[in-house]
């Protein structure tokens, strides 16, 4: 049989027509029948799969079959943790809610006096500036010793007709490490100083600003006639605004960070290192 032949029979098997019946086996009568050709049993077997596809999506998508499939269990963890942790939220809230009324119904039955509630409005919150600044006996003797034992340092030098010469005292023991410059716009110097160094004033004068800033710092400025010094990055203050402290008296002292030092003559800032022998 030839190629062609071949072809030819297998298109005429498919429009040929079939008769599936369905008979009784003891009396072989036919209770039902179907005439299919080639072409309507491939559509009949295409429509029935389509449809037992449909069918067993559904079943997946609406049905518990669908926690056995690979990766949605991980969805399903996920949701657990989220509403596990709302539930928690929830019976915090509840019994935060539980323990308001018991007190309210202390309060309407005369058990607790309304005086005696401190409301969470009427606390005074203290900053943390005010904590550090608070000083304890300790604190206060150490305070004392230091400044006696650095008032050794101080000094003031006279010509014969008692006029003062000016004479700058450095701001602390160390070295530079950020010089100042005026293009740069950097308008002091970066000292790198011995851990808990103490910081002296570089004149006599007044302390006029004392400020408490980001990272547990203070900043210090003591005016000093026409001078004005800059003094930050301490990590304690040992004088308040309206001090009178000499040439070389601690003022401060700085911890593990560079100690930060300006100078400003007549609001101009100049090179302390022109003035100051580091």
């Amino acid at each position: 049989m030839t190629e062609e032949k071949k072809k030819k029979t297998f298109w005429r098997r498919l429009r040929d027509k079939y008769r599936i019946s369905v008979l009784d086996e003891s009396t072989l009568t036919e209770h039902l029948h179907i005439r299919l050709n080639g072409w309507s049993a491939i559509v009949v077997t295409a429509l029935l799969f389509l449809l037992s596809l449909g069918v067993f999506s559904l079943v997946i998508l609406y049905t518990p079959v669908k926690n056995y499939l690979p990766g949605y269990s991980e969805d399903i963890r996920q949701q657990l943790m989220s509403e596990s942790a709302r539930v928690d939220s929830l019976g915090a809230t509840l019994e935060l809610q539980r323990q308001y009324l018991d007190i309210v119904k202390q309060v309407v039955a005369g058990e607790i006096h309304t005086d005696t509630v401190q409301s969470l409005d009427s606390m005074y919150i203290i900053t943390r500036e005010q904590l550090l600044e608070a000083k304890s006996e300790a604190a206060a003797d150490f305070v004392a010793q230091y400044e006696a034992k650095e008032k050794d340092n101080l000094q003031l030098f006279y010509v014969a007709n008692t006029t003062p010469i000016l004479s700058f005292f450095r701001p602390a023991h160390g070295v530079i490490v950020q010089p100042f410059s005026e293009k740069e716009k950097r308008y002091g110097v970066t000292i790198r100083t011995p851990e808990n160094e103490n910081v002296t004033s570089v004149l006599a004068g007044t302390v006029v600003y004392v400020n408490y800033e980001i990272g547990n710092t203070y900043s210090i400025m003591v005016q000093h006639t026409n001078y004005l010094s800059v003094y930050r990055n301490t990590t304690k203050v040992l004088k308040r605004v309206g001090d009178v402290v000499q040439a070389g008296e601690s003022i401060a002292i700085v911890g593990n960070m560079p100690l930060w030092f300006e100078l400003w003559q007549d609001g101009k800032a100049i090179n302390p290192q022109e003035v100051i022998a580091f």
